[in-house]
């Protein structure tokens, strides 16, 4: 299994394929996601081949995208067995890879740690000092690609209440990134106050 060689091959068509107005699901949220996935299945254990198959998950979790914003994880999932086996992936870790992929989707139920894993690493920017820029690159992607247009304050407000009953899989997320998407949440509630 060339990981290595299935990495370049994505990153390259995600730069050249994926739509400028895809301002959160971009070559960077893929990036960030494969850096978290690293971190966090380090810190839960994992090694070796089962971590390279998550990272090949977080590589292609919205290759999808490429082909249009409906149904993306099915679109990632087919693009992985299209693309997976010129690679040296086996039907077996293929199989494996499109299933953390389809647990991405909101909302998300993972049963595993390698799931977990995956999950927690697809919305780490929860609970990081920039969840506010990559929230409103979100916001204007929905408006732009028909999902959901609002306003800032029931962007807002979605945002309260998507971060208010989002829950960690995996202790390490917890502990990287709970805090933060508390204080997070504390100053979205503050928004809201003072924009009644």
């Amino acid at each position: 299994m060339d990981s290595e060689g299935a990495k370049k091959y994505i990153l390259a068509r995600l730069v050249q394929e994926l739509d400028p107005t895809l301002f959160y699901h971009n070559v960077e949220h893929t990036l960030n996601v494969y850096e978290s996935v690293m971190q966090i299945g380090e810190m839960e254990g994992v090694s070796g081949k089962e971590l390279d198959l998550l990272l090949t998950a977080a590589l292609f979790h919205d290759a999808g995208m490429m082909k249009g914003y409906e149904n993306h994880e099915e679109n990632s999932c087919a693009l992985s067995k299209e693309m997976l086996p010129a690679f040296g992936y086996f039907n077996n870790e293929i199989n494996f890879i499109t299933g953390l992929i389809r647990v991405t989707q909101l909302p998300q139920n993972a049963k595993t740690k390698q799931e977990g894993i995956l999950c927690d690493a697809d919305l780490n920017y929860l609970g990081r000092k920039d969840f506010f820029i990559h929230s409103f690159q979100l916001q204007l992607e929905w408006d732009l690609h028909g999902v959901k247009k609002t306003t800032l304050k029931e962007w807002l407000e979605i945002q309260v209440q998507f971060l208010s009953s989002h829950t960690y899989f995996t202790d390490s997320a917890f502990a990287l990134c709970n805090e933060q998407k508390q204080k997070n949440l504390n100053e979205i509630k503050e928004l809201l106050r003072l924009s009644c």
